[in-house]
């Protein structure tokens, strides 16, 4: 990929907004928020900004995960739909992840349990107070980046164009999810090695959370075609949980799962405003279609569309939202949706 020609004006900073109060009623002093942006801000003549573009991670993630070849070079290129050179790409890392602030930083279990809410109004103060964004053309996200999407549709209706969840739903996280999302945070703090947070060395409960994190985002035809016989299934797991243990640390990883506790935009889904897509897979283990969620939701939605892809070869279960190949026609069919609205 050519970095300097795909991702123009790439710039990294961290934003540091005060007197940051939480949902559960704590308050940071200074809460810190890392953002990559790529492109430049354009106003219209009446000062809002019409080009800039949000895109928010998963659970574990972070906005540089954006930047690999398989996202930015097929979505930020010269000509591609999201092409750097006309947009304003916003790649914030949320509260807990990244390069944000997190507990693992010093509080550690002392760190303000936060929300999906939380990240939301983060975000929207890091754009209005830190990169002076005062409108969107397309709010974006994948798996929990796709969940505060739909938060970003009813808390701010007029700020956005338009809305793409991806992998993702806009109900209460309940059955299977949320046992396996329990079992993961379990893992964790039942383990008397995590010492109440203050474990010197990652406990082994982390690799038990890791096992749930595992089965909870597999693909089950992928898996097999990459390891079809039992010692390549072996070694495919002991890689995985190998990457995952020099990536996440217990802490951290127990709250950005615990912050989905109140996620729930079900109620609220009438106040979207803004053209939205919801782009899930088939082959989805964390949003499985035939629990029928998707379809009872977009009828409460005045602008909503929903696309399924049936699972293939080319589909990688809940992870199909970070390969645009997969679903970048019906993006370019909303942009156009968007567009035509916000002309008339």
């Amino acid at each position: 990929m050519n970095r300097e020609r795909i991702l123009p004006n790439l710039r990294e900073e961290t934003i540091y907004l005060q007197q940051f109060m939480f949902q559960e009623g704590s308050t940071l002093p200074e809460l810190r928020v890392h953002v990559t942006t790529i492109g430049q801000p354009r106003e219209d003549a009446r000062g809002i900004v019409r080009n800039a573009v949000l895109i928010l991670h998963g659970t574990t993630g972070s906005g540089s995960g954006f930047l690999r070849e398989q996202f930015a070079g097929a979505l930020f290129g010269p000509g591609q739909l999201l092409d750097a050179n006309h947009h304003y790409i916003i790649l914030p890392d949320g509260i807990g992840h990244g390069q944000s602030s997190k507990p693992s930083d010093d509080l550690r279990a002392h760190f303000p349990e936060y929300t999906y809410d939380d990240m939301v109004l983060a975000h929207y103060r890091l754009l209005t107070e830190g990169l002076g964004v005062n409108h969107l053309r397309l709010v974006m996200g994948t798996s929990m980046g796709g969940m505060q999407s739909w938060i970003w549709g009813y808390r701010y209706p007029d700020f956005m164009d338009a809305l793409l969840p991806l992998a993702s739903l806009p109900v209460e996280i309940g059955g299977r999810n949320r046992m396996i999302r329990k079992m993961i945070m379990d893992a964790i703090r039942d383990d008397p090695a995590w010492q109440g947070g203050n474990y010197v060395e990652q406990p082994p409960g982390l690799t038990a959370a890791i096992h749930g994190l595992i089965w909870m985002t597999s693909v089950p035809l992928l898996w097999q075609q990459d390891a079809p016989t039992r010692a390549q299934a072996d070694t495919k797991l002991a890689q995985l949980i190998a990457q995952y243990r020099t990536q996440l640390d217990a802490n951290d990883m127990w709250y950005a799962f615990h912050a989905s506790r109140a996620y729930n935009p079900y109620p609220y889904l009438a106040k979207i405003k803004a053209p939205l897509l919801a782009i899930n897979s088939a082959d989805d283990q964390v949003n499985p279609p035939e629990l029928g969620l998707m379809e009872e939701a977009m009828t409460h939605l005045p602008t909503g569309r929903y696309v399924l892809i049936p699972t293939s070869n080319a589909t990688r279960g809940h992870g199909s939202h970070s390969w645009p190949h997969l679903w970048q026609e019906h993006l370019a069919a909303l942009l156009a949706e968007s567009e035509r609205r916000t002309t008339q």
